[in-house]
């Protein structure tokens, strides 16, 4: 089971400079476009590769364009056992600084 936010939310908690993971599951490309600053890009293709790299000690924050691809690594990640947030909206709606 995972926790799903919105966009907004994940604003406010940046702008608060709470210290967050957050994994941006976008292709590379995407996340060369603009990125939230700190964010490790892990696209969703190459998760089932790269997860065991994670620590389930933290909590990460997934998010992608619009929440669908991070929605998609949430389950999957949570299912493994992860602590993970779905951010909906995704980049697609933020406003923050990258």
């Amino acid at each position: 089971m995972y926790k799903t936010i919105m966009t907004p939310e994940l604003e406010s908690q940046l702008g608060r400079k709470v210290p967050l993971n957050i994994i941006d599951v976008r292709d590379e490309w995407e996340y060369e476009s603009g990125h939230i600053d700190g964010a490790i890009n892990i696209p969703l293709g190459e998760l089932n590769r790269h997860y065991t790299n994670l620590s389930k000690e933290i909590t990460y924050h997934i998010i992608c364009l619009t929440g669908h691809r991070s929605q998609e690594a949430s389950r999957f990640l949570a299912d493994k056992g992860y602590h993970v947030v779905n951010v909906m909206g995704g980049m697609s709606i933020y406003k923050g600084a990258m």
